[in-house]
């Protein structure tokens, strides 16, 4: 797996025993930033270094500004604290630690009330281009420009109270496939032209030039029946791609009933993640190569 999610999860989606519940409800935990080593620092600065120089001309405006208006440190893990008080000022948003992957329930809860939940710890060394498990570079170097975007932060909020929603309605899996697709392996169509805003890719140096640079994926025009319908890959590179116009698209999503679009979808089959239908508009028809070679070799 290229990406920085884990198996089978998106940020939410821990299955008891993965992570020791912590001693707060809401699963928050101190950031503990003063307890972070120079070996951790330095992964940071490792991994924020090879990102910046490659993201500039892939990446949208937005994520740019973000990016930017945050300040990241290059050489150290950003303090919680300080992101927060930039969102709050800006969107209302905060960053709040937890310890890993957490309960779909207390996920979305936390997107509902504007808090972003990013876990405090950061990856291995032998680990910069795998990890299984989200970790602070994903999450707050991936995630967290975009809060500061006006239409994509009131789309996360949307997506919290969705959630609680969709677990009533038994139809979680649904919408797990809209934020795989938008929030974390998003493309959007730029004026200057396709570029990056999905977390997965913009916090992964082999899937950011995969994603844009390969023949081999899929790019198709988002669509939201057809999202909730695709199956997708856990395991590497994604092999479709769904492409937006505007953030304003997801913005106009977030006010959409989904009640109509579960009950469509209902007891229809799954499309296979490299899959390209009739129906689609395609952005880009892939030639599937690298899959295929992965397949043959297995």
């Amino acid at each position: 797996m290229t990406g920085n999610t884990k198996p089978g999860k998106t940020k939410h989606g821990a299955a008891a025993g993965e992570t020791a519940r912590p001693e707060r409800a809401d699963w928050t935990i101190d950031q503990g930033w003063d307890s972070y080593t120079a070996e951790e620092h330095g992964v940071w600065k490792t991994l924020y270094e090879r990102q910046a120089k490659l993201l500039p001309g892939r990446t949208c405006q937005e994520f740019v500004s973000g990016m930017a208006d945050l300040a990241f440190p290059t050489d150290r893990i950003p303090d919680f604290r300080r992101l927060s008080d930039v969102l709050m000022q800006r969107t209302g948003w905060q960053v709040v630690a937890v310890p890993g992957l957490v309960p779909d329930e207390v996920f979305f809860d936390h997107l509902a009330n504007r808090r972003f939940p990013a876990g405090h710890f950061i990856r291995k060394p032998e680990e910069l281009d795998y990890l299984e498990e989200p970790d602070v570079f994903h999450d707050v170097f991936g995630h967290v420009p975009l809060l500061l975007q006006p239409a994509f932060a009131d789309y996360m909020q949307a997506y919290g109270e969705g959630g609680l929603r969709a677990q009533k309605l038994g139809v979680l899996p649904n919408l797990a496939r809209v934020y795989w697709y938008t929030v974390e392996f998003g493309l959007i169509r730029a004026p200057e032209g396709m570029r990056i805003y999905g977390a997965g890719i913009a916090s992964s140096f082999t899937e950011t030039r995969f994603s844009l640079d390969s023949p081999s994926p899929n790019r198709i025009r988002f669509d939201l029946a057809r999202v909730m319908r695709t199956q997708y890959r856990i395991d590497d590179f994604q092999e479709t791609y769904f492409v937006i116009d505007s953030f304003d698209e997801l913005l106009r999503l977030s006010e959409v009933d989904f009640g109509p679009v579960y009950e469509a979808v209902k007891g229809q089959p799954d499309h296979d993640p490299g899959d390209v239908l009739e129906s689609d508009e395609v952005l880009t028809r892939g030639t599937g190569e690298y899959h295929a070679a992965k397949r043959q070799a297995a």
